[in-house]
């Protein structure tokens, strides 16, 4: 059976781009605002660009911050891309103000740390051993960013009884190191553009498509 695939419209990102991309793997995509559609989809995917803040304030106009909430809570996939990934960590600060993202994870989004901001081109990542996302690509491969602000620092609780399984966390670098992709169960999420990524931004997608139930 054909897998089904919402791209969350809430009025920022790559919609159209992102689309295309995720269509070239034969499943069926909407690009859609509606609830129902977005919590029934095999796949939900949660994209962004430009301020954290006015993501955010699209995001909770269209009920997505609950949307994600109850995907997880089921077990239900998620994929945020850039400034959709950005809001599902704990807040966001951008010209000294603080925006409370979705919360799914800890950490803090800020102005990233380098002599060029934004970060805007091709990069390579340092993926974790164990990793879906970047199965079957090499260390060196570079993916698209574009970007001024990453989460930088991020410290995940220990867990002293061995139960929960933490993040499989990937990383890159511009100035300083920042959060590149995560890997979390059912919510996975990258800071680069998989759909700018050419064959590796299509072997990215297409390993994510493969974890869908």
């Amino acid at each position: 059976m054909t897998k089904k695939i919402v791209i969350l419209d809430y009025g920022s990102g790559n919609l159209r781009s992102a689309e295309r991309a995720v269509a070239r793997h034969g499943v069926e995509v909407t690009v859609t605002p509606d609830r129902d559609a977005a919590l029934n989809a095999d796949g939900l995917i949660v994209p962004g660009v430009g301020a954290f803040a006015a993501c955010m304030e699209g995001l909770l106009s269209v009920r997505g911050d609950q949307i994600i909430g109850r995907r997880l809570a089921g077990g239900r996939p998620v994929l945020g891309i850039c400034v959709g990934m950005q809001i599902l960590f704990a807040k966001g600060i951008e010209h000294g103000v603080t925006t409370e993202g979705c919360a799914e994870w800890p950490g803090t989004v800020e102005r990233l740390e380098a002599p060029v901001v934004p970060h805007m081109g091709w990069n390579t990542v340092e993926a974790p051993e164990g990793t879906r996302l970047f199965g079957g690509l090499d260390p060196g491969t570079r993916f698209y960013f574009v970007h001024s602000y990453a989460v930088r620092r991020w410290e995940l609780p220990g867990d002293p009884s061995g139960l929960i399984k933490p993040p499989l966390v990937t990383w890159s670098e511009h100035g300083d190191r920042f959060v590149a992709a995560v890997e979390n169960g059912p919510l996975c999420a990258t800071q680069f553009h998989p759909e700018k990524s050419g064959d590796a931004g299509a072997t990215l997608l297409e390993n994510w498509l493969a974890t869908l139930p």
